[in-house]
């Protein structure tokens, strides 16, 4: 796409963020209520939830430059909506086109970007958050297909979705040798869902164990098979992507509101950007909100339509990720009490920071992965 190709589809997903979305917001936070499934079929109508799959199964085959610019622009606004764009564009259904079979990219892309469909992903249990390969959940082979048994915690849109890319111990290989990833469909018996979990931010976007009970699933179900573990997280490299940029959503936005509330709120009977005190800490904020777009435009850049550079990735998300905390608790501290008020809204901004911060590797984590992809070496955190 060209440069004005990017900015009118920018454009557009700001304009759509305005008019149909922001109103939705406030009672989708409050209720705890996700986005209507007839919403979701909207973004699909307009093209939103297929702009970096291939156009073969109805998307643009676009970079994901493109999408990540609509997720943005609705992430300002509303992140249960610009969470369907994320899953859809960033999310599983990327493992599905990267390393699933022709027919299996027919049967589930198409449906996922028309919005009909959504695709969950499904790697963290009780015992097995950040070391991701102590996981327990296993798929015994049948005659006919895999028998799966386990449990999957912290699931994002864990009972609302259709399909769950379930992450997995195909063979009795230790570590990350034996995992791979299958396809489990809404309906299939013994799939069942735990109670909503109450968080303190996600609030518009479901989330809910995932449970797994003697479920059979098909060989044709296989994504990818035992072994190829560092494939799949290959791929979770874009989901990473789409991460960084829901966190850097937040920062600009509470930016912007505090650049426009600081001009026109008085004390001591003049705007409060006339103290100096909030000066830096405004240019604080400018300072990190711009860095941490620098650098997930350079990884997003180096994605292309193909994968992201894992270092690149991981230096943008740890970025944006703490990034969008700073932000969001400077911008409460100058607008005063309002900032502790739903009605400015950056209370929910700043609750929805920290869910960012930990989904997809925490700041932590990706500490730890910049410094084994920056001399190519794994680190045992065991000893």
């Amino acid at each position: 796409m060209t440069v004005d190709q990017n900015r009118e589809i920018r454009e557009l997903a700001a304009r759509v963020a305005a008019e149909v979305y922001a109103p939705m917001a406030d009672e989708l936070d409050v209720h705890r209520r996700p986005l209507p499934a007839e919403e979701r079929r909207r973004l699909g109508e307009l093209g939103f939830l297929g702009i970096a799959l291939p156009e073969r199964f109805g998307g643009a085959g676009a970079p994901v430059s493109q999408a990540l610019a609509v997720i943005e622009e609705l992430a300002k606004v509303c992140r249960p909506a610009a969470f369907q764009v994320f899953e859809s564009n960033t999310g599983p259904a990327q493992v599905v086109n990267h390393l699933g079979t022709e027919e299996q990219r027919e049967r589930w892309l198409p449906a996922i970007v028309s919005g009909e469909k959504t695709m969950a992903v499904a790697i963290s249990e009780p015992d097995a958050g950040s070391a991701a390969t102590d996981m327990r959940t296993v798929a015994k082979p049948t005659d006919d297909g895999y028998v799966v048994n386990g449990a999957k915690r912290w699931i994002s849109n864990g009972g609302e979705a259709d399909l769950y890319l379930v992450y997995t111990r195909l063979s009795d290989a230790p570590g990350s040798k034996g995992i791979g990833a299958v396809v489990v469909e809404k309906g299939m018996p013994g799939l069942s869902f735990g109670a909503p979990e109450r968080l303190m931010g996600f609030r518009g976007i479901p989330s809910a164990d995932v449970i797994l009970d003697n479920v059979v699933v098909p060989k044709d179900h296989v994504v990818v098979p035992a072994g190829s573990f560092g494939k799949l997280f290959g791929v979770f490299s874009i989901e990473r992507l789409g991460n960084s940029t829901m966190s850097l959503a937040i920062a600009q936005e509470a930016l912007d509101r505090t650049v426009k509330y600081v001009q026109e709120r008085e004390q001591f009977g003049k705007p409060l950007i006339e103290f100096q005190s909030v000066q830096t800490t405004l240019a604080d904020m400018v300072l990190q909100v711009e860095a941490a777009r620098s650098l997930l435009d350079k990884a997003a850049a180096g994605a292309g339509t193909g994968l992201p550079n894992p270092l690149q990735v991981s230096l943008a998300k740890c970025t944006a990720n703490e990034t969008a905390k700073r932000v969001t608790d400077l911008a409460m501290q100058l607008h005063g009490g309002n900032g502790y008020t739903e009605e400015y809204g950056l209370e929910r901004l700043h609750r929805d920071a920290h869910g960012w911060a930990i989904a997809g590797g925490t700041p932590t984590m990706q500490r730890i992965r910049i410094v084994s992809e920056l001399l190519n070496r794994r680190f045992d955190q065991r000893g």
